[in-house]
C-alpha cells in the first residue's frame, strides 16, 4: 500500500515553483522529489527516478508541456497548472489528471491531489500538516467537456446532477448540459458542504433543495430519490449545517 505520492514540479516562473512546493509540503502523502525550469532539464530524472506524479505547466520554451506529454514512457500521473484554460480539451485528450488553472488555491490543490491518493492506496482522507482552508476559497465555477468543446459552467448554477451510465446529466436552472465524466472526479472538483450525493444516479445542491418529504428531494419541478446507502450520510450532512 503506497504511504506517499513521489512528485516533481516542472514550471519555468519561479513564483510558481514557490507556492507548488508549499503546498506539497502541508501535505502529508506527497514527497518532493525534485523541481525543474523546463521539460528537457526533467527528462532524466524522471527516466531515473520515475515518480508517481508531474505537476506540469504548459507555457515553457523549448518544450511546452502538452508536447512533453506523448514522449513519457512510462508515463507519470500528470496535473496539468496554467494560466490558460483553451488547452483544456486538449488535455482531456491525453489523459492528464487534473487541469489546474492559475492562481491555484489550496482548497482546490489539495481535492486534486487527494483524490489521486485515494485512488491509488485505497486509504481515507489523511490529515495535512495544515488546517484546511477557509470555505470562501471555494470554486465559484468548474470546467466540463461537452463534446468538442470546453463548457465553464458557475457552480452556483448548479441544481442536481443526473448519472446516465459513461454521462453525467448537469441540471442547471436553463438547461442540461451532458458531459462524459464519472461522480466521483466531478466531485472533487466541486465546492464541499454545497452538494451531496443523495443516490447512486443522483447529487443535489444543497441550497437548491425546496423540501424532502418521504425521501425524496423536491427541486422546483423535479423529485429526486434518497437511497438508502446515502440516506444517513446525507441527512448527518443537513444537520451539520444548522
Amino acid at each position: 500500500m503506497k504511504e506517499k505520492l513521489t512528485c516533481f514540479i516542472i514550471d519555468d516562473e519561479p513564483l510558481a515553483q514557490e507556492i507548488l512546493e508549499e503546498y506539497v509540503a502541508k501535505v502529508s502523502f506527497l514527497e518532493l522529489k525534485g523541481v525543474f525550469m523546463s521539460p528537457l532539464e526533467a527528462a532524466g530524472p524522471i527516466k531515473d527516478l520515475r515518480p508517481d506524479l508531474l505537476f506540469l505547466d504548459i507555457s515553457m520554451p523549448d518544450l511546452d508541456g502538452l508536447s512533453f506529454i506523448p514522449m513519457l514512457n512510462p508515463k507519470p500521473m500528470i496535473i496539468l497548472t496554467t494560466a490558460y484554460d483553451q488547452y483544456a480539451l486538449k488535455a482531456f485528450d491525453l489523459e492528464v489528471k487534473d487541469y489546474l488553472l492559475k492562481p491555484i488555491l489550496f482548497e482546490r490543490f489539495y481535492k486534486g491531489v487527494l483524490r489521486l491518493y485515494q485512488e491509488q492506496s485505497g486509504k481515507n482522507e489523511p490529515e495535512s500538516r495544515e488546517p484546511k482552508p477557509e470555505r470562501q476559497n471555494e470554486p465559484d465555477h468548474i470546467f466540463l467537456k461537452v463534446g468538442h468543446r470546453i463548457r465553464k459552467v458557475a457552480t452556483r448554477d448548479i441544481r442536481y446532477v443526473e448519472g446516465m451510465k459513461d454521462y453525467l446529466r448537469i441540471h442547471t436552472r436553463d438547461e442540461a448540459i451532458l458531459t462524459l465524466l464519472n461522480f466521483a472526479k466531478l466531485e472533487s472538483m466541486l465546492p464541499p458542504r454545497a452538494f451531496a450525493r443523495v443516490h447512486r444516479s443522483f447529487l443535489v445542491a444543497i441550497d437548491k433543495i425546496d423540501h424532502i418529504e418521504k425521501n425524496r428531494i423536491r427541486i422546483g419541478n423535479d423529485l429526486i430519490p434518497i437511497s438508502d446507502s446515502y440516506a444517513d450520510a446525507f441527512y448527518k450532512l443537513l444537520k451539520g449545517l444548522e
